[in-house]
């Protein structure tokens, strides 16, 4: 999984002034007054000041996390690869360790399964004979977006995805839960960290309870 930072705008400065032009009032550089104000914001839930600064990412995760993500609706705008036009080498994604099943069926995962060979093996016959297959549709004329049907879940995909502080704070809010899939965790690891680069005093407040 990767998150790249494309573009942003804003900065904490942001969240303050959209906050006091209710007042009337301007602030030209970011004071302990100013952060006091950013933190009673998060706190009370005033959203609307930390929806004027914005991010765009370029994230590339496998489909089964993917459309976990698109879940994610309000104040966002996704764009992703289209396979209906795009026909160049698919990426699979295999784990690292193949986690467990849990006795409790809330939970999505739980330690590590007993055996770890067969689960790679497994997911390697199945992504390479897919490939295999999909390649050969194509050589052989068939539509790219009819040949990627046969393509798994564990292809890669990759989407611009862009929205407000706010948003992607809810985003985080959720995902960096530790009943959260892992993979998904790590995806909202590294969102997480762009934002609190760009937007530390605003992120500190909003991911207080994290």
């Amino acid at each position: 999984m990767n998150v790249d930072l494309v573009d942003h705008m804003g900065t904490d400065l942001t969240v303050v002034n959209a906050a006091r032009v209710s007042f009337d009032k301007t602030s030209s550089t970011l004071d302990e007054k100013d952060v006091k104000l950013i933190n009673y914001l998060a706190r009370h839930n005033h959203w609307s000041p930390f929806s004027h600064c914005f991010l765009q990412f370029r994230v590339k995760a496998p489909i089964f996390i993917a459309r976990q993500l698109a879940k994610h609706q309000v104040g966002l705008s996704w764009n992703e690869v289209s396979r209906r036009y795009v026909d160049s080498e698919p990426e699979f994604y295999e784990p690292d360790t193949w986690r467990g099943k849990p006795e409790n069926v809330k939970q999505g995962s739980d330690g590590e399964a007993k055996s770890q060979y067969f689960p790679n093996l497994y997911v390697g016959d199945v992504t390479q004979l897919a490939l295999t297959n999909y390649n050969k549709m194509i050589i052989q004329g068939v539509a790219p977006e009819m040949a990627r049907m046969i393509l798994p879940q564990n292809m890669y995909t990759e989407w611009y995805w862009s929205g407000s502080l706010y948003a992607f704070s809810r985003v985080c809010q959720l995902r960096l839960d530790k009943t959260s899939q892992l993979e998904v965790q790590e995806v909202a690891r590294q969102i997480s960290a762009y934002c609190s680069t760009k937007f530390p005093r605003s992120w500190d407040a909003l991911m207080k309870e994290i």
